[in-house]
C-alpha cells in the first residue's frame, strides 16, 4: 500500500466533521503569502513549495521522504472557515514561541485543490504533524492552544 493511500486511509478514519460557517471568500494572488511575526513566519505553501520543502509525493509515491530541515505543522484551511479563522492567531503565537524548533505552514484548500485532494482533505481545519524522522500524524478540527502545544512537544519535538 502506498504512503499516499495510507495517509488517505488515516484521514478517512478520523472522520470528524467540522461545522463550517460560510463567509465571503477572499482570493489571494498565486504568490506565497507570508505573514510576518516577530521572529517566525507562517508560510503559505503552494503545491510546488510543498513538493520542494515538505514531501515530493510525485517523485516518491511509494515512500515517505521528508524534505524539510525542521519538524513542521501544516494547517490545511480555507479563508471562509470559522474554526480556521479561530485557529490562525494561535498558530501565529506558537510560530513565535517555537521559532527555530519547528516550522508552521498553511495551505489554502481552495487555492491548492490538487494538493488538498492528494492528501484526501475533506474537512477543515486539518493539521498534518510531520516530525523530522518518522511518520506524519493527522488531526482534524480546531484544537485549543494547550492541546496544540502538547502535540508539538510530543509528536514533533520528542520524535526527533
Amino acid at each position: 500500500m502506498t504512503v499516499m493511500k495510507l495517509m488517505r486511509s488515516a484521514l478517512a478514519a478520523l472522520g470528524l466533521v467540522v461545522t463550517l460557517n460560510a463567509c465571503a471568500q477572499n482570493k489571494t494572488s498565486d504568490k506565497p503569502n507570508k505573514k510576518k511575526g516577530d521572529n517566525m513566519e507562517i508560510v503559505h505553501l503552494t503545491k510546488a513549495e510543498f513538493l520542494k520543502n515538505v514531501y515530493n509525493y510525485e517523485a516518491n509515491p511509494n515512500a515517505w521522504k521528508f524534505e524539510g530541515d525542521q519538524p513542521c505543522l501544516i494547517d490545511f484551511y480555507a479563508t471562509w472557515c470559522g474554526p480556521c479563522k479561530a485557529l490562525a492567531p494561535v498558530l501565529e503565537e506558537l510560530a513565535k514561541e517555537y521559532d527555530g524548533k519547528i516550522r508552521i505552514y498553511k495551505i489554502d484548500v481552495d487555492q491548492e485543490e490538487e494538493l488538498a485532494g492528494a492528501f484526501g482533505i475533506r474537512s477543515i481545519p486539518t493539521l498534518l504533524w510531520i516530525p523530522q524522522n518518522g511518520t506524519p500524524t493527522v488531526t482534524q478540527g480546531a484544537m485549543p492552544r494547550p492541546e496544540l502545544k502538547k502535540m508539538i512537544d510530543s509528536v514533533l519535538l520528542n520524535a526527533q
